[in-house]
């Protein structure tokens, strides 16, 4: 009897103490589905910053799916206060410098792509067929 006297009261006092943290959070302005999220977010953090040291190696498919999986984690970091989070700064900093970098890169690529592109348009539209003979109506 005394055994299960003491597991209710370790269960009253867990039950108490999460209560306890979730009255912390509400009243810190956090939503427990953003502190979830960014839970999920913390541990994808470590995998990203391990992908951050090697992005110039990376496939374009694989620069995509770091792009969002980036963005995903941004969103749940910025919901969280930075003080809840500052031991994990330095790691999200690489994730965000790598994450614009691939940026930059792609939005170079892409202009170069349409430079290209422009550049060919033009070429085409300046060949003349050969057997071109219209006269100009009078």
């Amino acid at each position: 009897m005394k055994l299960l006297a003491i597991a209710f009261i370790l269960l009253i006092f867990i039950v108490l103490l999460i209560i306890a943290a979730i009255n912390q959070m509400q009243m810190a302005g956090i939503k427990i589905k953003d502190f979830w999220s960014f839970i999920d977010a913390n541990q994808n953090l470590d995998s990203l910053y391990k992908f951050a040291k090697r992005y110039d190696q990376m496939t374009p498919q694989e620069q995509i799916i770091y792009l969002a999986e980036a963005e995903k984690m941004f969103d749940a970091f910025e919901k969280i206060p930075e003080t809840v989070w500052e031991d994990e700064h330095e790691k999200y900093s690489a994730v965000l410098d790598t994450y614009q970098n691939i940026r930059v890169m792609r939005w170079n690529e892409a202009q170069e792509y349409e430079q290209k592109k422009k550049k060919r348009r033009r070429q085409q539209a300046r060949v003349v067929p050969k057997n071109y003979n219209v006269k100009p109506e009078n």
